[in-house]
């Protein structure tokens, strides 16, 4: 239950679109960007709930947009993530609309075949822009690899998981580790240089209450905190907690990253149905939304020995227009979720976030 000291999310405004909202990104300067399933991009200023910029006909389902060097004006290069290839594009001052998928610079197969659909592309959040010079990438085989924005060179781990790999994120200060995340409830931890699987970790299922569905614990989520932490989010509703590569833990860096450990974790049912979006606000907390667009915070509590850590959580809201979501984006004070309407239509509504005091 909310108190008079609690944190608060209140709706700003609510853009709708033609399309499902498929996945949303910030650039450095707050211009918010949506990819939406019928292949397009719709670029905003906010508060500004116009169209600024678009890109449109990629033909497939955009999974991911990552904006890699911003001009100061907001528009500059960005990688989109739609069906087994990643495409470039250098979004032109004074060129509103970009309608051929052609005038993307640059288009890199990293699917192994057509099919082979790219469910998530990242860039290393925790890099200045001008040094994001890796995505890290997700397929539906299982694939997680690299590839060198430089050199167009596709790396894929001879590790795989054993059904959808859906998610995947970089190691902060590791800049050549990553994690990634699955449908075989698996959280792989690579060091992409040398192909090596370093780690790994199987989520299982909590206890079941009578009112929880029984999905297995497909790993639907992932995000890493500037310190090292990492949150996972589930199909049956677990937010999983590793904490033993966060920096905070430890006054020496340790040779190896160890955000994988069992014995340094926590999980916790937060939900009954799929956690399907996460973030981290900070290094202790988590914001979290369920398909069904119910949005809670999380506080990671690790004062004392590891057996004492724990997870506080709060409800915040639940989305008032989105009936499925797809997505979650934070910056600064303000955190947009998108995806479906009960309509058809798209929709990302965005909040400003005031935190308990």
């Amino acid at each position: 239950m909310l108190t008079a000291h609690s944190p608060t999310l209140a709706l700003q405004h609510t853009l709708v679109i033609p399309a499902h909202v498929s996945t949303l990104t910030y650039t450095h300067n707050g211009m918010l960007i949506l990819g939406s399933d019928d292949g397009s991009l719709r670029l905003y200023q906010p508060p500004g709930i116009k169209v600024t910029k678009a890109v449109r006909g990629l033909e497939h389902e955009v999974s991911s947009v990552i904006a890699i060097m911003p001009s100061i004006s907001g528009f500059g290069h960005i990688w989109v993530a739609c069906g087994s290839s990643v495409r470039h594009f250098r979004l032109k001052m004074g060129v509103k609309t970009h309608s051929d998928p052609w005038d993307a610079l640059s288009i890199i197969q990293v699917g192994e075949n057509d099919e082979d659909v790219v469910n998530e592309a990242r860039a290393a959040a925790h890099l200045p822009h001008e040094n994001r010079k890796t995505l890290a990438f997700t397929t539906d085989s299982g694939t997680v690899g690299v590839v060198d924005l430089m050199t167009k060179i596709v790396q894929r781990m001879k590790t795989q998981h054993s059904s959808i790999c859906a998610t995947a994120n970089f190691v902060p200060d590791r800049p050549s580790e990553i994690i990634s995340g699955g449908y075989d409830s698996a959280l792989l931890h690579f060091d992409f240089r040398q192909g090596m699987l370093l780690s790994r970790r199987v989520l299982t299922s909590l206890l079941q209450s009578s009112t929880v569905s029984f999905s297995p614990p497909f790993i639907l989520c992932l995000s890493v905190s500037s310190t090292g932490a990492i949150a996972a989010g589930t199909a049956d509703g677990q937010l999983w907690v590793g904490l033993g590569g966060d920096k905070r833990n430890s006054v020496k860096r340790t040779r190896k990253w160890g955000g994988l450990r069992e014995d340094m974790s926590l999980s916790k049912r937060i939900a009954d149905g799929p956690v399907v979006a996460l973030a981290f606000l900070n290094p202790t907390t988590v914001i979290t939304s369920t398909l069904l667009g119910n949005i809670s915070q999380h506080s990671i509590r690790i004062e004392g020995e590891a057996g004492d850590w724990r997870v506080d959580s709060v409800s915040l809201t639940k989305t008032q227009s989105i009936e499925k979501v797809n997505a979650l984006a934070v910056h600064g004070k303000n955190i947009t979720l998108g995806g479906l309407k009960a309509d058809g239509k798209g929709a990302a509504e965005v909040y400003e976030y005031d935190k308990a005091v």
